[in-house]
């Protein structure tokens, strides 16, 4: 952990130089954490994670809240007032 000084006075280079290497660096004002500068193969690789974890979330969300009723498209139109002839017939053609 540096303070901003620290970390200004280690400079862009340094701390670049630094996450390049490996290094997580977090970057503190009057004491409390205010930012980090890490490599940019972990930043990707983090953002994969939260992808994957949120992938994780909808399947389970899904599998927790399906009821197993399942719905032709014909009969969602028929309760919507729509055949599969007046589907689009709003929608000029090209």
């Amino acid at each position: 952990m540096l303070s901003v000084t620290e970390a200004t006075g280690k400079g862009v280079a340094g701390l670049v130089k630094a996450a390049e290497a490996g290094e997580d660096i977090m970057v503190e004002r009057h004491h409390k954490p205010v930012a980090a500068v890490i490599g940019v193969e972990r930043l990707r690789r983090l953002e994969e994670f939260e992808e994957d974890l949120l992938d994780a979330l909808l399947v389970l969300t899904r599998a927790a809240t399906d009821s197993g009723d399942r719905s032709s498209l014909d009969d969602v139109l028929r309760r919507f007032g729509v055949d599969r002839e007046g589907l689009g017939a709003d929608i000029p053609k090209r």
